[in-house]
């Protein structure tokens, strides 16, 4: 099986931290991490369902309410919002939710959010200084994963040997 990776920056840019998945997404995009597909899905979560069915592995990229300081990493999986109380993440939540829109036969990837604790979600199209300091980051988060992800796929092939 060909193992497609998409990342999704997925938020809303008019709502100041709320965009940092979008923000990160359209950096990406620019030096796409080798393997990988950027999506910049903003807050479009059914634009996203053809990505997700053709992909082994996505990572989403999301603002993420856990109480932590602002410009905070999270790495979630699935599992890990499903158990979470409340709504850490809107989009990520409201695009997992959205599996049930796929034909009964698709195939759904594994999922990580890479979430960014926001400092504020009010009217506005720039980041917060803390979480904009942290776009580098999330960048090198981005492809430290896709190369892991990478290099999974590679063990796992018949024949391969590392």
């Amino acid at each position: 099986m060909k193992r497609e990776i998409v990342i999704l920056g997925v938020g809303n840019l008019l709502m100041s931290d709320d965009g940092v998945g979008v923000h990160a997404a359209q950096a990406l995009a620019l030096k796409p991490p080798p393997g990988a597909e950027v999506v910049d899905a903003g807050t479009d979560v059914l634009s996203t369902l053809p990505f997700l069915e053709k992909a082994s592995h996505a990572l989403i990229i999301d603002a993420v309410r856990a109480g932590g300081i602002p410009g905070t990493l999270l790495s979630l999986s699935e599992n890990d919002l499903s158990v979470r109380t409340g709504t850490p993440t809107a989009h990520a939540i409201n695009l997992l939710a959205s599996r049930h829109l796929l034909p009964p036969d698709a195939t759904w990837p594994e999922v990580l959010v890479l979430g960014v604790e926001p400092e504020r979600l009010d009217y506005g199209m720039t980041l917060s200084p803390a979480v904009a300091a942290t776009l580098p980051q999330i960048e090198q988060r981005c492809r430290e994963i896709v190369a892991s992800w990478n290099n999974e796929s590679l063990h796992s092939q018949p024949g391969r040997y590392a």
